[in-house]
């Protein structure tokens, strides 16, 4: 499959039939018409981002996530030749409790009994929403971080908020994650209610470094990292540990509880 999970290009409303029988059936939790769906000559090759694993663990992943409803954000579809189709996708899986995220690149041949999954390499269920494209432009080039500090200080002492710093760079795969989740509705309800955000970029570990120094956040222990100063600049949090370092295995509940710790009058 020529696209890596996670590196795909732009999005498209193209709509693959035997994707929507699929995913019916994912729904159904109908295990025996999955199974059917996989080819047998030549054997499936299913791949995870942990390696090779099998048809029957692809379907007990699936239906073990009791998707009520599952919503497809199709990233990719096209005919690669005559007789194959590859997809690509972003599963939003909504269960009885909990939604979940799972991206997905498949690979469909015609086969003389229909159309047969011949390849699929997924990643695994995320609770934040996982990015198809590292393409968006996060952190602009030839920013003047100390002066977009100084203006989030100011912004901050008018409108009575407080200042997250988020160190990161446009290379970084959980910086996307982290950007996606600020943009969740219940996340950024929070951000634009209580703070001002300055994304400050690190380059490859060449840029702002002394920024990351005077607000004691270390490089070595990854981005994206976050420092989190009042209105007046001084110092109320600072990212010692990694702790979002690894945003793709993060959930929500976990970004509320950072945000609500650290708004302005706790």
């Amino acid at each position: 499959m020529s696209h890596a999970v996670g590196q795909t290009p732009a999005k498209t409303t193209a709509v693959f039939a035997p994707l929507e029988q699929w995913k019916a059936a994912v729904v159904a939790g109908n295990a025996s018409l999955l199974k059917a769906m996989y080819s047998s000559n030549p054997p499936a090759n299913v791949m995870t981002v942990t390696g090779n694993s099998s048809p029957d663990a692809d379907i007990a992943f699936w239906t073990g996530l009791k998707p009520r409803h599952i919503k497809l954000d199709i990233v990719e579809s096209k005919s690669v030749q005559a007789g194959e189709q590859q997809v690509v996708f972003e599963a939003e899986v909504h269960s009885a409790d909990h939604v979940v995220y799972v991206t997905e690149g498949q690979l469909w041949q015609q086969q003389l009994d229909g159309w047969k999954l011949v390849a699929s390499k997924r990643s695994e269920a995320a609770k934040l929403q996982q990015p198809t494209s590292t393409s968006k432009i996060i952190y602009a080039p030839g920013i003047d971080a100390h002066e977009e500090i100084k203006h989030a200080l100011a912004l901050a002492s008018k409108e009575h908020k407080n200042v997250i710093i988020v160190f990161g760079a446009n290379w970084c795969y959980d910086c996307h994650v982290l950007d996606l989740a600020f943009h969740r509705p219940d996340v950024s309800a929070i951000l634009q209610r209580d703070y001002v955000v300055v994304h400050v970029d690190v380059g490859e570990g060449d840029r702002n470094q002394d920024i990351m120094e005077q607000y004691h956040v270390p490089m070595k222990k990854g981005i994206p990292a976050l420092a989190v100063l009042n209105s007046k600049g001084t110092l109320l949090y600072s990212q010692q540990g990694g702790e979002f370092e690894k945003a793709r295995s993060l959930g929500p509940g976990d970004l509320l509880a950072f945000l609500n710790k650290w708004k302005p009058g706790k």
